[in-house]
C-alpha cells in the first residue's frame, strides 16, 4: 500500500483518454445512480472541456464567441471535465432530467469508463455535488457559468428542449433561439463529482488496482493505492 497526496489515477485516466483520443466514444462515460425506490438506473454522458472564462474580461464577449464555433478545439486543448486545479469530475445536464430526483434522495454515484485500445477501465464512486440555477453560492455559479459557456451553442441549444422523459407531442417546436452570449439557462444543471474511491483495471497487463481517499489528522486530503486480484 501507498500513498500521495495528489490522486495518483488522475494521470492514468488522463493517458488513457489521450491514448483512445482518437476513438470517439473515448470521451462519453456511464454515470449511475440509485432511486427512491432503490433501483440503479445508468446512462451515457460526455466528458467536456472545461474552459474558464472571467466574467470581468473585456475579451468575455470575443471569446464565448469563439467558443461557441471552436468547442471541439478547445476540447483537445483545455482541462476536460475535470474542476479547474482538482480531481473532481464536471458532468453538464439537465434540471429537469430523472438523475436529479435520484441524486436528491441519494447523492452518491458511480462512473465507468472502458476504453477498447488499451483494454483499461476506471470505476471512479464519490458524492455529486449539484449546482443549479437556485444555487445561493458564487463561486459555486461561476463554475456553472464557466461550463455553460464552455459548451457549442448546439449542445446549449438542447436544454431550451421540452422537459425530458414527458410524452413528446409532435406540434412541439425542438428548440427555441438562444443568445450565444447569454447565461445559463434555468435547465442547465453542472454536476460535480468528488471521488472518494476508484477501481482501475487493465485487462492488458491484469492488473487492477485501487485508490481511497482519506483524511489525515491534520485535516489534509491523502490518496492511498492498493494493488489487488483482477
Amino acid at each position: 500500500m501507498s500513498s500521495s497526496a495528489t490522486a495518483p489515477w488522475k494521470q492514468l485516466l488522463l493517458n488513457s483518454i489521450n491514448a483512445n483520443s482518437h476513438l470517439k466514444h473515448s470521451s462519453y462515460f456511464q454515470l449511475a445512480t440509485v432511486g427512491s425506490n432503490g433501483r440503479p438506473s445508468n446512462r451515457t454522458v460526455v466528458f467536456r472541456s472545461v474552459f474558464i472564462i472571467s466574467s470581468y474580461s473585456k475579451f468575455r464577449d470575443f471569446i464565448i464567441f469563439i467558443v461557441g464555433f471552436l468547442s471541439s478545439f478547445f476540447f483537445l486543448v483545455f482541462g476536460r471535465g475535470f474542476q479547474d486545479g482538482t480531481d473532481k469530475i464536471q458532468i453538464n445536464t439537465d434540471s429537469r432530467s430523472r438523475k436529479i430526483e435520484d441524486l436528491k434522495h441519494c447523492p452518491f454515484a458511480e462512473v465507468c469508463w472502458y476504453f477498447t485500445e488499451t483494454w483499461e477501465q476506471f470505476r471512479i464512486h464519490g458524492k455529486v455535488d449539484m449546482i443549479d440555477a437556485s444555487n445561493s453560492e458564487p463561486d459555486k455559479l461561476k463554475q456553472r457559468e464557466a461550463a455553460w459557456f464552455a459548451g457549442s451553442v448546439r449542445s446549449r441549444l438542447q436544454y431550451l428542449g421540452s422537459t425530458p422523459g414527458l410524452p413528446s407531442l409532435d406540434e412541439q417546436p425542438l428548440h427555441g433561439s438562444l443568445d450565444p452570449s447569454a447565461g445559463p439557462v434555468d435547465a442547465f444543471c453542472l454536476l460535480v463529482l468528488d471521488p472518494e474511491q476508484v477501481d482501475y483495471l487493465n485487462l492488458k497487463s491484469n492488473e487492477r488496482l485501487t485508490f481511497s481517499n482519506g483524511r489525515s489528522v491534520s485535516g489534509e486530503n491523502f490518496w492511498t493505492q492498493n494493488k489487488i486480484n483482477p
